[in-house]
């Protein structure tokens, strides 16, 4: 069987390290972005490394645990990495919610940052 092309490497070595920070201590994630970095985190933007750190730090749960059910990842013609993830997360008691989240990654000083990062729970509106 054939080796995993480099892109989906990284991606799914990105994805696997994002998680764990965060759900152990995601003070930790502030390595992974940059002050040019952006992040949608339902539907507010927030740029650059200290408001992205704020915005993942004031998030109101003690204790999360995400586990992953599919990931994508795919070049850019930048070499960059752009990976998709689905899963599902459970906040302190609340109920198992489903999520998406996708990053792009950009090799800066032999270290893959996140340029791009967007989060959306998989929670529908219908009736608006």
């Amino acid at each position: 069987m054939a080796s995993k092309p480099v892109w989906e490497q990284i991606g799914a070595g990105f994805v696997q390290h994002y998680y764990q920070q965060f759900d152990s201590d995601r003070t930790k994630l502030a390595d992974l972005y940059t002050d040019a970095s952006c992040l949608t985190w339902e539907g507010v933007g927030f740029q650059g490394h200290k408001a992205i750190m704020e915005k993942i730090t004031s998030l109101p749960f003690q204790s999360i645990q995400h586990s992953i059910t599919a990931q994508d990842h795919q070049p850019t013609p930048d070499s960059c990495v752009m990976s998709m993830v689905m899963g599902q997360l459970k906040a302190d008691t609340d109920q198992v919610m489903g999520f998406q989240q996708m990053f792009l990654l950009k090799n800066v000083d032999n270290k893959w940052i996140c340029t791009n990062d967007m989060f959306r729970l998989a929670l529908h509106n219908f009736g608006a």
